[in-house]
């Protein structure tokens, strides 16, 4: 039962990944918004669209399901963090259960290994 709602978990956590990647790597307006009150420019803003995304997929394989946790979980913290230098508490809140579900799945581990 616990693999399952793992699976569910990770499948989650892989869609968020890659939606919000995309729309990082597409430069939506919405993105670039975001990003400008931290004066990030469009190209970091694309690359570090192209690097969730990476992340995200990195969760699906086994050998490197650690790593892509780690990557989408430091992604998560730095806007987390930047939320929070600019004082914007509602918006570091929404973060919060993001990065708590990459270490739910990490703590849970790959539901595919053989025990």
């Amino acid at each position: 039962m616990i693999k399952i709602i793992n699976s569910l978990l990770i499948l989650f956590a892989v869609f968020m990944g890659l939606k919000q990647g995309y729309s990082m790597f597409s430069a939506k307006p919405e993105m670039i918004e975001l990003f400008s009150k931290w004066h990030f420019s469009k190209t970091a803003v694309t690359i570090n669209g192209l690097i969730t995304m990476l992340g995200a997929l990195l969760i699906l394989h086994p050998k490197t399901f650690l790593w892509g946790n780690f990557i989408m979980a430091a992604g998560i913290l730095l806007i987390l963090c930047l939320q929070l230098l600019i004082k914007d508490l509602k918006g570091a809140a929404i973060e919060l259960p993001f990065l708590l579900l990459n270490f739910v799945i990490i703590y849970f581990q790959y539901p595919l290994n053989k025990v």
